[in-house]
């Protein structure tokens, strides 16, 4: 799958996941503020009536026969045979009867909670009243509970919610980018034929101007034609080939073996003509054997033809391009670095950008967006470095692939048989 492509597909998922976290979040940030606003306005309401009860017990609440969960407890008087253990709290009786304060506590017993208030009556007796709070820890509980799986349910709920508002606030994109695409692609191709045509037309009237002896102002005219037609067959070549590769993933077949040595020289020798007329040196150093990579040949000459034309673009008359190949860590390195004016390295990953234009680099046009395609479709990596008027470098590194099969004939007449060529590794 390309870069783009997948890029997209990459763009629309987290579009949609985005969607329903969102829902969810605030689906479960409404569930829990509705849940700690309930279990707040419980809480404290039942602790208000449990401490008017309490109060209202230990002030005038019968020995013999308390409130509910209540138990009342006095000097001289019996407690109630179910009263709970470790009651009353004589540290309170005491206090109260030495400062005549009322002192009210929580106390945690036996899995539970007791409210404790100790106070001197209108009579004098110190009584100590104490109410036992499981019921309402438990009604508590019951709560929780309920909202725990009323947030279950929400989440439930939003994950879906979110799902199909994903795909009903997303569709339009994806829509949106396939018409991109299909235009892209239709229009390249439609246009293909005529500037081709163009081209083709435009040197013909080229030569016959050189031919003629016209003016010098009429040759240069045409030549600057066929120079802008040329470049525009060049833009339409690369939209078709990112179009291609944007379409989805290549199919294995059309992946083999390719020799990255050989296909980097002969890109080389294809760049003769304007290294020549640029009185440039362009060397070469790779293995003496080749460096396999698993690939489509014709995207990667593209992509190595790229890094070469726009070396020989940006480097002045006399200048020198190195064209390196090693194996180096696992991965198959190629590296293209000129004498020209170079770049900000603050710019190192914009150069990438689709027509990209730079302080001092100039016009990058779509030939090094289209090689970064082409190396993400390969599962490979694009850097560049440089500095202004030390030239620059760009390094492409591809894993490593395996040899191509060649044809042994067994004797006998019989069919051949595909067996794997072993290429001896160097040192590089």
């Amino acid at each position: 799958m390309s870069a783009s492509a997948s890029g997209e597909r990459a763009a629309v998922r987290r579009a949609r996941l985005r969607i329903a976290v969102l829902t969810g979040a605030i689906i479960t940030l409404l569930v829990t503020v509705v849940g700690g606003v309930a279990d707040t306005v419980m809480t404290r309401a039942q602790s208000d009536q449990v401490w008017r009860e309490l109060r209202y017990g230990a002030e005038r609440g019968d020995l013999s026969s308390p409130p509910v969960c209540t138990w009342l407890f006095a000097r001289g008087s019996t407690p109630l045979a179910n009263a709970p253990a470790g009651f009353p709290v004589q540290s309170d009786m005491r206090r109260v009867r030495r400062t005549h304060e009322a002192v009210e506590r929580t106390v945690r017993r036996d899995d539970t909670q007791y409210l404790v208030r100790t106070q001197v009556r209108p009579d004098g007796q110190v009584v100590q009243a104490v109410f036992d709070l499981r019921f309402q820890l438990a009604d508590r509980q019951h709560l929780w509970f309920a909202l725990g799986v009323a947030e279950v349910v929400g989440l439930l709920a939003a994950a879906a919610t979110g799902v199909v508002l994903g795909r009903l606030a997303v569709s339009p994109l994806a829509e949106a980018l396939t018409r991109q695409r299909r235009f892209v692609t239709d229009a390249s191709h439609e246009l293909r034929t005529p500037v081709t045509q163009a081209y083709t037309r435009a040197q013909l009237l080229a030569r016959q101007a050189t031919a003629q002896d016209l003016p010098a102002r009429h040759r240069e005219g045409l030549t600057r034609l066929v120079g802008s037609v040329g470049r525009l067959g060049e833009v339409l070549d690369d939209l078709l080939l990112s179009a291609s590769l944007a379409a989805g993933p290549a199919r294995p077949a059309d992946h083999r073996p390719v020799d990255l040595v050989a296909l980097a020289r002969a890109v080389v020798a294809e760049e003769a003509d304007r290294v020549r007329d640029g009185r440039l040196t362009v060397v070469v150093d790779g293995p003496p054997h080749p460096l396999f990579v698993d690939g489509v040949e014709s995207a990667l000459r593209r992509a190595v033809g790229e890094l070469l034309s726009n070396a020989v673009g940006h480097t002045p008359p006399g200048g020198r391009i190195e064209v390196a190949l090693t194996r180096t860590r696992g991965a198959v390195t190629l590296t293209v670095a000129n004498t020209g004016k170079g770049f900000d390295p603050a710019e190192a990953e914009r150069l990438f950008e689709r027509f990209h234009r730079g302080g001092s680099t100039g016009r990058y046009g779509l030939g090094l967006a289209l090689l970064r395609e082409v190396v993400t479709h390969h599962g490979g990596t694009v850097t560049a470095t440089g500095h202004p008027g030390h030239g620059a470098r760009f390094t492409i590194r591809l894993p490593p692939g395996g040899t191509p099969a060649v044809t042994v004939g067994p004797p006998g007449g019989r069919a051949p048989r595909l067996v794997p060529r072993r290429v001896k590794a160097g040192r590089t």
